[in-house]
């Protein structure tokens, strides 16, 4: 099989996550404007957003065995197209009722975009899988980051509903390109179809990972890793207030230094990984997460959070996650989208668990469970490493 080039795959698939990352905070960015429309409190416009993570939960579990079974490409344009519809949804919305039903949509349409575009990049750039994913990471940072332009833009016009446009249109135009490009799986397919023989990048095993075991390992990672930062990005500026003295402004600023911290880990991810290999990063960063949550429990005070926040920022929040995702797919290099659904949907599992526990524990006892969250992550990423050099031939890479 001939070897192709992914690269304007990739842009497209990165650029849907750019959206993505307006999508998650563009209704509570929004917020005063969406309740009057909806005839509702902040707390009823934040009851909405909070059915992302349900809609995200509903489709993860099936979506990745459909993606292996049907192909990445129709997954991904099944969650533009969906994603299409909650944006420009919302503004034609009556109530709060309508308005969660497309927010449901709206996390259903990330589930199926994560089902097609990490198997889709791990099999575009098997050799650098670790950063194709990691990327994802800063495409979504990035939307957040530019959506203040954006609404500063229409409020400049007198218009919100700017920014659903915007964000709507961007989709539409790049379905186009998603449409054009070609995707791994589907030229494997053809390729086998016409005699070719398939080429791939897989590993080589020594011995073959156990389910029982780095399996089960993998599944507790995909919830320890993103209970760890998101209990942070959930609670860092209350507990900076509260436990470590700082006053409003510079508490409310932890999550500005966290979210600094993730996109320069982002970046040096992606530049470090295409020489080191993913489980060679997960070891150290999960170990000095643990650390920097520890000492933020133990001796709370503004400097130990600035930095604190920072390194969790870098450690737990940069593309972790989606390293350790990669490494399971080494492991498990059968049906990457059925992986990929089993990983994020004990990850959608913590998103619920950390605000309904956390809400319900003081701001200590919630530094202390992420702790322990920590801790666990930590061993469970020690028994990965072990079990990776002992099962993968790393000498036939």
């Amino acid at each position: 099989m001939t070897k192709k080039n992914y690269h304007l795959t990739a842009l497209s698939l990165y650029i849907n996550y750019i959206v993505h990352g307006i999508g998650v905070v563009i209704i509570s960015q929004n917020k005063a404007a969406l309740g009057v429309q909806w005839n509702t409190d902040a707390q009823g416009v934040m009851t909405v957003v909070s059915m992302l993570g349900i809609g995200r939960l509903i489709a993860i579990v099936f979506s990745g065995y459909l993606s292996d079974k049907f192909g990445r490409k129709p997954f991904v344009l099944l969650g533009m197209v969906s994603y299409i519809l909650y944006f420009v949804g919302l503004l034609y919305a009556p109530n709060t009722t309508v308005a969660a039903i497309l927010t449901v949509i709206a996390g259903i349409a990330n589930s199926f975009l994560d089902s097609g575009t990490y198997p889709a990049l791990m099999e575009a750039y098997p050799k650098n899988a670790g950063t194709a994913t990691v990327l994802i990471k800063a495409a979504v940072q990035i939307g957040q980051w530019i959506l203040p332009f954006i609404i500063l833009l229409a409020t400049a016009v007198g218009q919100y509903q700017l920014s659903f446009y915007i964000a709507a249109l961007a989709l539409l135009l790049n379905a186009l390109l998603v449409w054009r490009t070609p995707f791994p799986d589907q030229d494997a397919k053809e390729a086998e179809a016409a005699g070719e023989k398939k080429e791939e990048s897989v590993s080589v095993f020594k011995s073959q990972p156990k389910m029982w075991l780095e399996g089960v390992a993998f599944v507790l990672y995909g919830f320890i890793s993103q209970a760890t930062f998101y209990t942070i990005s959930q609670f860092i500026s209350a507990y900076g207030q509260s436990v470590a003295g700082m006053d409003e402004g510079a508490a409310s600023l932890l999550l500005s230094t966290y979210s600094t911290g993730t996109l320069v880990c982002v970046a040096f991810t992606a530049l470090v990984g295409i020489k080191i290999r993913p489980v060679n990063l997960v070891l150290p960063y999960t170990f000095m997460s643990m650390i920097s949550i520890a000492v933020m429990y133990l001796f709370p005070s503004p400097t130990v959070m600035q930095i604190g926040a920072a390194l969790v920022g870098f450690f737990a929040a940069g593309g972790v996650m989606q390293l350790g995702l990669t490494v399971m797919g080494e492991m498990f290099p059968a049906g990457k989208g059925t992986i990929t659904s089993i990983f994020y949907t004990f990850g959608s599992i913590a998103s619920f668990a950390i605000p309904f526990f956390g809400g319900r524990m003081s701001l200590q006892n919630v530094m202390l469970m992420d702790t322990v969250f920590a801790v666990i992550g930590f061993v469970i990423a020690v028994i990965v490493f072990i079990r990776y050099y002992q099962t993968i031939d790393t000498t036939k890479k």
